[in-house]
């Protein structure tokens, strides 16, 4: 940003699935503001995505060029903006995107800032690769928000004092001897008496009693005093003294006999704060995510509402009459433009406010003044005048505040990826854009209607329309029968067109057909407590809400399919038992990832030879279908060359051509110990001899007998499918009675922003401290951690091995 005199900067690193670009820093860009452009598909029509994909910068000049380009950017960031997106590479390889922000205008982004933020992205490529690629540095939950450099000074200067009240004397720092005005702290003689001389007469007395408050009190707390000018002149300026009386530290301290603390500086603040307290217009600020950090007190007048009800809040949430998002769109419009803005809005009765907002990269600086309403405004009712009797004042129709709820929806859906999280993304989003109650999402299946999701129904009011046939005379099903949104605006309409259909307290309905593509997906039905009319706007924007929720619902249940697919054909393929061997207990577990596609491509096995026993473990690149497909066809051909007695480097040169001759385009890792069999005759205490055969797999761990545990660095060959022709070297060990070997897989000791090693390292610890006396128990341990993580992104595979000698 201080290179290229952009107003903010975000960066996106691509998911470990590959599939997703992931916002993980931003800085001058709220992050609050970008809702569901935080995880991209790789394959979306946006500007970071194309520069991804094409590894090639992609500038927008504004809004106008955007729509003709990128129209999609503009349906959840309808704003004026500037872009350029730069990818970010590493030797050819692409880790994600560098994205910088200007005003809109053609020199927005001048050609030497792009070529800058080009230079830039490869640095940050560069490091990347150099700190383990883009999965050890990206986080999925929490980007990281760099905190850009104050535009002022700070508003006050805080010195720091240790006061020995029995003799009188002070230690302070240098920026203390500052706020008293000793301009040379070395000459500073230590003594209350000269800090007292540096105060206004006035002042000295207050100054006095401080000690004797200390010892009675225990603190002092924002003591005002006045400092007196230098030689230079000037005003006295003022100071604020806080403290407190530590308790005893040691034999020789004595209690209630020093008083340490901070003196402050506050004229810089106190100078502004009263500057902006003397306008004759209200003032605020607002911080990047638009929460309310400062008032003056017309701006408290002018809103009819106290300081301290306002600050820490959102003004539309705080005001309930600045409540419609086309308020908060308002801010959300000069914060991602940078440009200042301003709108009108009621106070209730009839009170017209004109606000205006000033932003830059730090946040919002607005005003508020009285205006006169507005030429064309709505027509109110006087405060003297009665409203007719009987009729009830209806819910105002959603207008731009509906269709602002409606494109942040569209723009979210995308990022729902099960048909939980469609509905419960439906839920949240609109009920509050419409005002309404009740919702209830119902999808069809087998000529059935089934409940999905439903909010604000009184308990079981809908078990007795659970599974009704599309036959059913109901609204919800004539809906999508017909392919017609219908609208009742009161309980006595919907009462006459569907007689004794059971009712519930609600006063109005939406019944929304989801048909996607022309196939019917379900009914949305929307509920609310007053009267409603539907004007012509609800109605075609609710119809259009239909096929964005029906369309969503089907890539769902597409994704449902292919999860429960994947993950029978998971659990099928690992083995459910242990085979037994002489001298040996063996233990395994599995836990599938919780993030993504939550089906990724880990296995073990365990396989009785005539030579002994064969410890394998594997993991096969990505989280799809074709990873846990690929991850079957591995196993069953290691199984099956491991039976048929060839060497483990002979299984592994024969694995690895195998998956070339597949060809699914996926890469794997695997570790293969071949443990001999224990003969009657090899006497008690001898270690068992093993072989053992790396490809691209992470190194297993050894636990000795005595506890001490190590990283078994054996030699390894390449990854499985990428070269036909790669060797694959056998390094010999040994297994001492009561040792424990360990296989494990990447999922176990990844974690971002941490390096590998670390991570084997840690779980080295953790097998040494283990009690290998239950060998179930200490794989409990080892993967307690990553069992309790509600945020698994990849799975884990654990193989342990006991030797107890022969038997």
């Amino acid at each position: 940003m201080q290179s290229t005199d952009a107003y903010g900067c975000v960066a996106y690193l691509r998911s470990p699935d590959d599939r997703s670009l992931l916002l993980s820093a931003a800085a001058g860009v709220p992050v609050s503001l970008l809702g569901g452009f935080r995880r991209l598909s790789v394959r979306s029509p946006l500007p970071i995505a194309a520069a991804y994909r094409s590894g090639r910068t992609v500038s927008l000049s504004g809004a106008e060029e955007t729509l003709r380009r990128f129209p999609q950017l503009l349906v959840g960031l309808p704003y004026a903006f500037a872009t350029v997106c730069v990818p970010v590479t590493a030797g050819g390889e692409r880790l994600g995107v560098l994205c910088a922000f200007w005003r809109a205008g053609k020199d927005a982004a001048a050609p030497n800032a792009r070529r800058h933020l080009r230079t830039i992205a490869n640095r940050l490529g560069a490091a990347l690769a150099a700190g383990g690629g883009p999965a050890a540095a990206c986080s999925t939950r929490t980007p990281t928000i760099v905190e850009l450099p104050a535009l002022a000074g700070p508003a006050a200067s805080v010195g720091l004092f240790d006061w020995d009240l029995a003799t009188d004397t002070v230690a302070a720092d240098a920026r203390a001897c500052a706020v008293f005005g000793l301009a040379d702290p070395a000459a500073f003689d230590g003594r209350a008496e000269t800090l007292a001389d540096r105060l206004h007469p006035d002042d000295r007395p207050a100054f006095h009693s401080i000690a004797a408050r200390a010892r009675a009190d225990g603190a002092v707390r924002a003591v005002r005093l006045r400092v007196l000018p230098d030689e230079a002149g000037g005003p006295p300026w003022p100071i604020e003294l806080w403290g407190r009386v530590p308790g005893p530290a040691g034999p020789a301290s004595r209690p209630g006999e020093r008083l340490v603390g901070a003196v402050l500086d506050t004229r810089t603040g106190a100078a502004a704060a009263g500057a902006v307290e003397r306008l004759r217009h209200g003032v605020f600020a607002l911080d990047p995510d638009g929460w309310i950090t400062h008032t003056n007190h017309i701006t408290e007048a002018l809103l009819g509402s106290r300081r301290e009800d306002l600050l820490g809040r959102h003004p539309w949430e705080a005001l309930p009459w600045l409540a419609d998002p086309a308020y908060e769109d308002r801010y959300r419009a000069a914060m991602l433009s940078q440009q200042p803005t301003s709108f009108l809005a009621c106070r209730p009765p009839d009170r017209w406010l004109a606000f205006s907002l000033y932003p830059d990269a730090h946040g919002v600086t607005g005003t508020v003044v009285p205006a006169p309403p507005p030429a064309l405004g709505p027509v109110r009712v006087q405060p003297d005048a009665a409203p007719p009797a009987a009729a009830p004042e209806p819910v105002p129709p959603a207008g731009l505040g509906g269709m602002y709820h409606l494109l942040q929806l569209a723009s979210v859906l995308t990022q729902a990826v099960t048909v939980r999280e469609v509905c419960e993304t439906v839920a949240e989003l609109i009920l509050p854009a419409f005002g309404g109650q009740q919702l209830a999402v119902y999808v069809a299946r087998d000529s059935r209607l089934h409940l999905a999701l439903e909010v604000g129904y009184p308990e079981g009011f809908l078990d007795r329309f659970e599974g009704i046939p599309m036959r059913a005379r109901v609204p919800g099903v004539e809906t999508l029968s017909s392919g017609t949104p219908i609208f009742f605006e009161s309980p006595e309409a919907l009462a006459a067109a569907y007689p004794g259909l059971p009712l519930d307290e609600r006063s109005s309905w939406a019944f929304l057909p989801l048909i996607a593509s022309g196939h019917p997906v379900g009914s949305c039905i929307l509920g609310f407590d007053e009267p409603r009319r539907f004007t012509p706007e609800d109605r075609g924007v609710l119809t259009a809400l239909g096929g964005l929720i029906a369309q969503a619902l089907e890539r769902a249940r597409l994704y449902d399919t292919e999860f429960a697919l994947a993950r029978g054909l998971q659990h099928a393929l690992l083995p459910h038992r242990m085979p037994q061997a002489p001298g040996l207990v063996i233990a395994a577990r599995y836990l599938p990832g919780t993030v993504g596609m939550e089906i990724g491509g880990d296995w073990y096995d365990v396989i009785p030879t005539t030579r002994g026993l064969t410890l394998v473990i594997g993991d096969v690149e990505g989280h799809s279908v074709a990873a846990a497909a690929t991850m079957g066809q591995l196993r069953s051909a290691v199984r099956a060359f491991t039976s048929c007695g060839l060497s483990p480097d002979e299984v592994m040169e024969h694995t690895d051509r195998l998956l070339a001759e597949l060809g699914p385009g996926l890469l794997a890792s695997c570790l293969l110990v071949e443990l001999e069999s224990a003969e009657p005759a090899r006497p008690n205490g001898t270690a068992r001899a093993a072989r053992a055969v790396r490809a691209g797999h992470l190194p297993p761990l050894l636990r000795h007998a005595d506890g001490r545990a190590e990283v078994l660095d054996l030699p390894g060959g390449p990854l499985l499918g990428i070269d036909t022709g790669g060797e694959f070297p056998v390094s010999k060990l040994e297994l001492p009675p009561g040792s424990v070997l360990a296989l494990y897989t990447d999922g176990l000791v990844e974690e971002p922003g941490i390096e590998i090693d670390l991570g084997v390292d840690r779980l080295r610890v953790a097998l040494a401290h283990g009690d290998a006396g239950s060998l179930e128990e200490l794989a409990d341990r080892l993967v307690g951690d990553a069992r309790r993580s509600a945020h698994r992104a990849d799975d884990v595979a654990l193989l342990l091995a006991l030797a107890r000698g022969a038997e």
